[in-house]
């Protein structure tokens, strides 16, 4: 990791740019975690670009879903028997949005988050290349938003609650307060990838709304 936190280069050609975020994840280790009684699942990092700008997709659950119904979401869910990490973040990626990558398209890791809903998030980066999006799946997702690097990788915002010790993260982006885990995980991706710092984000709480 590039101990000077010097902020990426992501001018170039995609194939320049998709090596230095590669590199940048490959200088980062990332940590796996298995507490017992949890859940695997895996959300994508999907690094995309639109009429030329860089950024990452992020979605917004339809308010009828059972599970954290409305909240903001990378693409991804639970792992189905035989899947890895890697197969169930792809396959989710395709579901969801559309967009079909294979196992070549991936680039990197950020650590394992457990979730206070039971699961272990792994997140998985993946180079999706210019705007591939061919439709959207209505049942998982209301709303797909295209996240500019610049707003990755915005001043995030840290609150205390009376129920936990750790400070709860907020990103504000797409007009709203994106929570974690789903912030904690763009978060490091922000600092490991965009300002090349190795920073770790299991210290930070999701808001009690998610718990659930």
């Amino acid at each position: 990791m590039d101990s000077s936190g010097a902020t990426i280069d992501l001018t170039g050609d995609d194939p320049s740019v998709r090596a230095r975020i590669a590199d940048r994840l490959a200088a980062f280790p990332f940590t796996r975690v298995d507490p017992p009684d949890t859940r695997r699942a895996a959300v994508v990092i999907a690094v995309t670009s639109v009429d030329g700008v860089h950024g990452i997709w992020l979605t917004k659950r339809p308010d009828r879903m059972r599970e954290h119904p409305g909240q903001y979401a990378l693409p991804g869910g639970r792992l189905d028997p035989g899947e890895d990490d890697i197969d169930a973040g792809l396959r989710e990626l395709h579901e969801e949005i559309g967009v079909t990558t294979g196992r070549d398209d991936v680039i990197g890791r950020l650590d394992d988050y457990p979730t206070r809903s039971g699961y272990v998030m792994a997140p998985i980066v993946v180079w999706a290349g210019p705007d591939r999006v061919t439709a959207l799946n209505e049942d998982e997702v209301a709303t797909l938003f295209f996240i500019p690097m610049d707003e990755v990788a915005v001043e995030p915002r840290f609150i205390s609650i009376p129920e936990s010790p750790r400070p709860v993260i907020q990103l504000p982006i797409v007009g709203a307060l994106v929570h974690a885990p789903t912030a904690a995980v763009i978060y490091q991706f922000a600092e490991v990838v965009l300002a090349g710092r190795a920073t770790r984000v299991d210290e930070l709480e999701q808001p009690v709304f998610a718990w659930r």
